[in-house]
């Protein structure tokens, strides 16, 4: 990750590879935000070429000019901010902003960033932004031209002496260190993150993180047999590679609060014996980003040393098709007795939840909050870049709240009590799957009948989880590390309620 300094030099003086400038578009043609900080030569050549070049200000525009008049910096970089109805933009059109032009500057051993950072939000959000934009997955590159993202970047701000400041950047990297994180598990290739190598990787980003009061346990298939999880067991049991359940807790002394994490870890989604087309098959590696975001968030919260208790529960399987497999009118037995039958063994993500959700609440969390690619229903109705949120309405409100404050897209969905009726079983407790319709909230039905009276929410990541498209913003391709800074901003509401 790169290395970012905060600074309240003149922009025109920074020496860099590139200055990055905010663009407004407008009625009248693109307009420098914070225009007063360049000299005239600057804003007068962007606006001049405007016109040439197609320039507009719109979001996600990224281009480079060379640098004219006196600024040391080689390349001036416009990045777009859209029409703005007041002055400065938002954190999140800030973030979006610094992130886009990072992106693109791939090569650069150095970046000043120029954008609005007036006070510690707006120095946070172009610092999270910007490290959330220098992303490159370059593990399977062989060759030296494989990208690299800028190697030091400089925020511009008059603040940058101020405490509110620094401690601003100092979260920002612990957060994009996080974000990194789980980007990097969700893109790795299947054939090497499995199970047990998820725990593996678990326990070294623990070690890595040098954070105070941290555990790590990990259940085997031995383990998990004799505690009864049967979800977790069923699901994995048709891969060579067996499953297994890890719990990350962080444990601060005399907590504010006590928040417990359970992902859904399916290191690759086949379908099992209910086997997925193959078009698009490719793609499930990414259906163990719940359970990577649940491992990053509880790090993050413990290097940010967080005043909350925080366990993560990761809920690893392999969903293979073999003569070991789930059979569909399999039943299995969920943790604390409850039977499932299993009608399709591709709905499997909801049963290794059960397992982790049950054993979550045990524990007696004061909030219980599960993360997971769970419902390609959930594409069909928010679409690839808005996650889902479903439970009880206090906690469901939390989620929203968070993470509108930090710049995630959630939307409040509902969970109707005619829809239960689908789930009913001729012989087990209840089935995994329901009604063709409504999909995504028979599936938050199905995960609330674990949670008990457990303040519960439910976060469907199965789009936004994995970008199969463009680039945009500071998201990449493929993974994208949703869901932990919504976690994140949580616990932290959380610390000071």
């Amino acid at each position: 990750m790169p290395r970012v300094t905060l600074t309240s030099a003149n922009p025109a003086r920074q020496t860099a590879d590139a200055l990055v400038v905010a663009v407004a578009s407008s009625p009248a043609g693109p307009r420098v935000v914070g225009a007063d900080w360049l000299p005239a030569e600057t804003v007068e050549q962007v606006t001049g070429l405007a016109g040439v070049l197609g320039i507009t200000g719109a979001v996600d525009e990224v281009r480079r000019l060379p640098a004219a008049g006196k600024l040391a910096a080689r390349t001036v970089v416009l990045t777009g901010v859209g029409p703005l109805d007041e002055v400065v933009p938002d954190a999140e059109t800030l973030r979006r902003a610094a992130g886009a032009a990072l992106r693109e500057l791939t090569g650069a051993a150095s970046v000043a960033v120029a954008l609005p950072a007036e006070d510690a939000e707006q120095v946070a959000a172009v610092a999270e932004g910007a490290l959330l934009g220098a992303y490159a997955y370059t593990r399977y590159r062989s060759g030296e031209d494989a990208p690299a993202p800028a190697a030091e970047i400089t925020v511009l701000t008059p603040r940058a002496r101020d405490k509110s400041a620094t401690k601003a950047l100092a979260r920002a990297e612990v957060l994009a260190a996080a974000v990194h994180g789980v980007r990097d598990l969700v893109n790795a290739a299947p054939n090497d993150l499995y199970p047990a190598a998820f725990a593996d990787a678990a326990k070294a980003a623990v070690k890595d993180t040098g954070a105070k009061g941290v555990k790590v346990t990990v259940l085997d298939e031995k383990a998990l047999a004799a505690g009864g999880y049967g979800g977790i067991l069923g699901v994995g049991q048709g891969s060579a590679r067996p499953p297994r359940l890890v719990k990350v807790s962080y444990s601060p002394s005399r907590p504010a609060a006590k928040v417990a994490l359970v992902g859904k870890g399916i290191t690759f989604d086949s379908g099992g014996i209910s086997i997925k087309p193959a078009a698009g098959m490719d793609a499930m590696k990414s259906d163990m980003a719940g359970a990577a975001a649940v491992l990053h968030t509880v790090l993050a919260a413990a290097r940010l040393e967080l005043p909350v208790a925080v366990t993560g529960w990761l809920c690893l399987a392999e969903n293979m098709p073999s003569g070991t497999a789930q059979r569909p009118s399999d039943v299995l037995t969920i943790r604390g007795g409850k039977t499932v039958e299993v009608l399709n063994t591709d709905a499997e993500g909801r049963l290794v939840m059960a397992d982790g959700l049950v054993a979550a609440v045990e524990e007696k969390p004061d909030v219980v909050l599960d993360i997971a690619t769970l419902t390609g229903a959930q594409l069909v109705a928010l679409g690839p870049r808005v996650s889902a949120v479903m439970g009880d309405d206090s906690t469901r409100t939390e989620v929203v709240d968070a993470a509108g404050a930090a710049g995630e897209a959630f939307w409040p969905m509902p969970l109707p009590a005619d829809l239960r009726a689908g789930l009913k079983s001729k012989v087990a407790d209840i089935a995994n799957i329901g009604d063709r319709f409504g999909g995504m909230l028979t599936a938050g039905l199905f995960l609330q009948e674990f949670v008990g009276s457990t303040p519960w929410a439910h976060l469907d990541i199965a789009g936004p989880a994995f970008n199969e498209k463009a680039p945009f913003g500071y998201t990449p391709a493929g993974g994208t590390g949703v869901g932990v800074r919504t976690l994140l901003a949580l616990i932290e509401a959380r610390a000071i309620r």
